[in-house]
């Protein structure tokens, strides 16, 4: 089925839904506009979520990229000695 009918049909039954509660004197707020608000609403605060975690993400993976660049960059200053003494000790041998 076509989401563009889903949508009308939702719509449809949105606004008997709100005619039917106004007959009765409930409510005169349930109809098609206001619906559309609040999942528009609702929409921009999952986008504003989604790009909250993402920024937690990248933040985290920036992270973890410094402290892999200094742990290679200080492998050498640490290996380097500990594999010339042992070069050193191949070669008197």
């Amino acid at each position: 089925m076509n989401t563009q009918t889903l949508l009308n049909m939702a719509l449809n039954g949105v606004d008997t839904l709100g005619y039917r509660l106004e007959q009765f004197g409930i409510t005169g707020k349930v109809n098609r506009h206001n619906v559309a608000a609040f999942l528009m609403a609702e929409q921009k605060h999952l986008e504003g979520e989604w790009d909250s975690i993402q920024v937690r993400v990248n933040r985290r993976r920036s992270q973890v990229e410094r402290i892999s660049h200094q742990i290679e960059s200080r492998k050498d200053a640490l290996v380097g000695p500990v594999l010339s003494r042992i070069n050193r000790f191949r070669a008197r041998q």
